[in-house]
């Protein structure tokens, strides 16, 4: 932008047209102080200054100008029709003007005068943004480069104090700085350990290659000895706007921690061949067990059923001729028939698991077919069994099924005189294998509870019901032979279940049973 400075107003507006024309901008003032204002808040190419103007000549205006920092190389083309003599002329080019023209001028030659002095004042103006903005570039640069050295000298102060073996390379994998604990190693300030196998440099040209963190264990030579130490190599690329710049490197002694490895290693192994040799006569021992438990159902039983198939025929054919006899060959057939009962609870408690005995099962159909083994105990105890939906599950049936006969078993056992036994059984699917879990109709386990109406009995005792041979009872009150609840508890266990028991005397007694949907591994025996 060009201003005209005159204060007369005809003047202005033909020399604004003129340069209008060719497409200049155009400002103007009509004094010196107005002139001076608009220096201060605009940015001018050239100003065109009238000399002969009141208060202010076109000199004062100009030495004004050169003094303000803002327009000092602001050219300055004097235009004057009346101070046209030398002296005027000199003063105005001491005054900080570019050039002296008089009235009346050559439009053509004027215009030529502008238009030079235009493009040197817009090439100043542009040199002078060039060399600050270099200026700026290069403050910035070298506080760049300052800020740059004082983080590697941090990072070599914390090298230095890190206990372990610590590098520094440029990009391409040659070394810059060690630090102390590099002498252990190698004696050269620009080579790497030593090695066992895979080298340093390998480890360093495939960090090169991927641009990101390498981690490598790798055994390296103690200087002026034979052993070989393993260290943990971790090479972490530096990188400063994704361009990388250097990599650090840190080598971690693990030999202790391998050593003790190595050990334990060596322990577990010898462990693991002494449990294989425990399973293996474990095996034997279960084997030895399914015999004698072959041998128990039909060696042992036979004479028991000799007994009572000879004491009955006794009692049929040769009737005792006292009462008293009578009463002895009852005991006899009872006790025999007890002793049958209780060497088939024994053998079904000491039966080894079967995991290929796992399918998934309808305990609805397993509940059903318990009540049908008891349908005549039930009419007997004019008993209501109340059973609800059981959702299918992955058990073993022979065993769940004598669960379901077992509970449901001792809850007419032990009922009350003069009272019909009420059985409900419900079932509902739960989010965690826990007895108090929380319904859900996704879960990944099953609640069962039995509840009865019996004769129940003291809540304290509810830890000792599943233990073997544990009786609440008297034997002459209630049949049984204290073995049902420990088969019982010993059959969830084996599914990797849950099994509670919560009673009050003569209220009831409720059984809660949790178990896993899908398919699991037997637990011990």
């Amino acid at each position: 932008m060009i201003l005209i400075v005159d204060d007369n107003q005809e003047n202005i507006y033909s020399l604004k047209k003129l340069l209008e024309l060719h497409k200049f901008v155009v400002d103007s003032a009509l004094s010196g102080e107005e002139a001076l204002k608009k220096v201060l808040k605009n940015s001018y190419s050239l100003i065109i200054l009238d000399v002969q103007m009141p208060d202010m000549d076109g000199f004062e205006v100009a030495e004004a100008i050169s003094g303000y920092s803002k327009s000092k190389d602001i050219p300055i083309l004097f235009l004057s029709a009346v101070n046209t003599e030398k002296k005027f002329i000199t003063k105005g080019f001491q005054s900080g003007g570019v050039d002296y023209v008089t009235k009346p001028f050559d439009p053509d030659l004027l215009l030529l005068k502008v238009k030079s002095f235009y493009k040197i004042s817009e090439q100043n103006r542009q040199l002078s943004a060039m060399d600050k903005f270099l200026r700026e570039e290069i403050e910035f640069r070298k506080k760049a480069e300052n800020e740059l050295q004082e983080r590697v000298e941090e990072l070599k102060s914390i090298l230095e104090s890190m206990p372990q073996m610590a590098f520094t390379t440029k990009p391409d994998g040659n070394i810059e700085f060690v630090n102390n604990h590099w002498a252990m190693y190698s004696d050269d300030n620009t080579a790497f350990p030593t090695t066992e196998g895979i080298t340093v440099t390998d480890c360093m040209k495939m960090a090169i290659q991927t641009q990101k963190q390498f981690i490598q264990e790798v055994r390296i030579k103690v200087l002026n000895g034979d052993d070989y130490r393993f260290h943990v190599l971790y090479l972490t690329p530096v990188k400063k706007e994704d361009h990388l710049i250097k990599w650090v490197g840190i080598f971690t002694d693990i030999h202790e921690q391998k050593m003790a490895s190595q050990i334990l290693e060596n322990k577990v192994e010898e462990r693991t061949q002494e449990l294989k040799h425990i399973n293996r006569k474990l095996q034997e021992s279960n084997s030895e067990l399914q015999q004698f438990a072959f041998v128990a159902s039909h060696d042992l039983q036979e004479p028991l059923r000799k007994i009572q198939v000879f004491s009955n025929m006794v009692m049929e054919k040769y009737p005792p001729p006292q009462s008293e006899g009578k009463r002895f060959l009852e005991k006899i057939i009872s006790s025999a028939d007890r002793m049958r009962k209780l060497i088939t609870d024994l053998l079904d408690y000491s039966r080894p698991p079967d995991k290929d005995l796992f399918q998934e099962t309808d305990l609805n159909a397993v509940v059903n077919e318990v009540l049908v083994d008891l349908e005549l105990k039930v009419k007997a105890k004019n008993a209501i069994v109340d059973v609800g939906p059981i959702p299918r599950a992955v058990v073993i049936p022979g065993q769940i099924k004598q669960v379901f006969q077992n509970l449901i078993s001792n809850a007419l056992k032990f009922s009350k005189e003069e009272t019909f036994p009420e059985i409900s059984i419900r079932a509902e699917r739960v989010d965690s294998k826990s007895l108090a879990a929380s319904p859900t109709r996704d879960g990944d386990y099953l609640r069962i509870t039995l509840r009865d109406n019996g004769i129940g009995f003291q809540q304290h005792y509810a830890d000792k019901v599943f233990e073997i041979f544990q009786r609440l009872n008297q034997k002459d009150s209630y049949e049984g032979t204290g073995i049902g609840l420990a088969i019982v508890k010993k059959t969830i266990d084996r599914h990797n279940g849950l099994i509670s028991v919560t009673s009050e005397e003569n209220v009831g007694t409720k059984f809660t049973i949790v178990l896993p949907l899908r398919p699991i591994e037997i637990s011990g025996a």
